[in-house]
């Protein structure tokens, strides 16, 4: 019995967005996308924000244009 609770739970676990602000405070977003780069979970907000998502700018983009 004991066994069939653990994965019916493991089922409905969602990732958390594993973003960092640049002050340190994280995201309490469900993540919906994972980067292939550094292998983290990111809500679709923080996925492509360098500021919270450092490979966001590895992914062609080159920064500091404007």
């Amino acid at each position: 019995m004991l066994q069939q609770e653990t994965q019916t739970e493991s089922q409905n676990y969602e990732w958390a967005c594993q973003a960092l602000s640049p002050e340190g405070e994280p995201c309490s977003t469900s993540a919906t996308c994972h980067c292939g780069i550094c292998k983290k979970w990111f809500c679709s907000v923080h996925v492509e924000d360098e500021a919270w998502h450092r490979c966001a700018l590895e992914s062609g983009e080159e920064g500091g244009e404007g």
